[in-house]
């Protein structure tokens, strides 16, 4: 019984976890922190990683020998309540984002600035790491610019890039795939393959995000044990610059759902009418309480 209970617990983690993974703003790495399991997951993802990256070389018996190591306890229930809370929320969504997207990029907006305001605290800030998130910032701020809408249809290669970026963000506090989907277009797009079971798609995605996180989950947790506090002032960076597709400017609204204003583009930052604004600000408001609660829940757990 014991055991049962432990793996319906992992399942319902897990299930948390891919709800924060998929929606914008939040990371399935913090509440991993708050349920106390980041280090062994963190650890069952590199053990993965190093097991294809050995059969990748040819080397099968290493390869079976690192599989052994992987904590598969705790990954496997966790990974299959995560694929079904994506699979159950990605529908919702994704009618939200076309029937209500100024009212959805307010909710996201709460939810990044929310994540910027937890980041924050967690490097050391000096003045040329000050200097590095505020070039970055402006950099993405502009390039967001060029976006005039979601991407529609992507190719192949799109969808193998968009996975391999999305997971390796996914696994990190603070940092969240879905947020790098939404500033690259791809938000929308991701979704649809997951709502209408578009097979080929998922599996093309599902590739990227392996290959992805074999290749480059090493890497980021090497990056960040020798360049910490610069890796961080980075993601902040990042984030601070997504605010370009977010509410309330114009282009936010036409990259993370249609619209069928044809006079916006991508280089608009006009305000939206005084009555658009009341029921964005309380989603933003209350999606930046709900993640403050969640990083206060994580703080005392740590």
């Amino acid at each position: 019984m014991a055991t049962q209970a432990s793996t319906a617990t992992r399942v319902a983690q897990g299930a948390l976890m891919g709800a924060a993974n998929i929606v914008p703003g939040v990371s399935g790495g913090t509440l991993a922190l708050m349920f106390g399991i980041y280090e062994r997951l963190i650890g069952a993802i590199r053990d993965g990683a190093g097991s294809l990256l050995r059969f990748a070389r040819g080397d099968v018996r290493g390869g079976i020998d690192r599989l052994k190591s992987v904590e598969w306890g705790l990954l496997l229930p966790l990974a299959g309540g995560a694929f079904i809370t994506v699979v159950v929320l990605a529908g919702l969504l994704e009618s939200g984002l076309e029937n209500h997207p100024e009212e959805m990029a307010g909710l996201f907006l709460g939810l990044v600035m929310a994540s910027i305001v937890v980041s924050w605290r967690l490097p050391k800030w000096d003045g040329p790491r000050l200097v590095l998130m505020a070039v970055v910032g402006v950099i993405l701020f502009a390039a967001l610019g060029w976006q005039t809408g979601p991407v529609v249809d992507p190719s192949p290669l799109v969808l193998f890039v968009a996975g391999a970026i999305a997971v390796c963000a996914m696994i990190l506090p603070g940092l969240s795939g879905s947020f790098l989907l939404l500033m690259f277009g791809m938000y929308e797009a991701v979704l649809t393959v997951i709502d209408e079971r578009t097979i080929g798609d998922a599996v093309v995605f599902g590739v990227g995000a392996l290959l992805g996180l074999a290749l480059f989950a090493s890497l980021l947790t090497r990056l960040l044990e020798r360049h910490h506090d610069t890796m961080l002032a980075v993601l902040i960076g990042l984030m601070v610059g997504s605010l370009r597709v977010l509410w309330p400017w114009p282009n936010g609204v036409g990259v993370i759902g249609d619209t069928a204003d044809s006079s916006i583009s991508g280089t608009d930052l006009e305000w939206p009418p005084a009555g658009d604004l009341p029921v964005p600000l309380l989603l933003a408001a209350a999606a930046f309480a709900v993640v403050l609660i969640v990083d206060r829940l994580a703080h005392n757990r740590s």
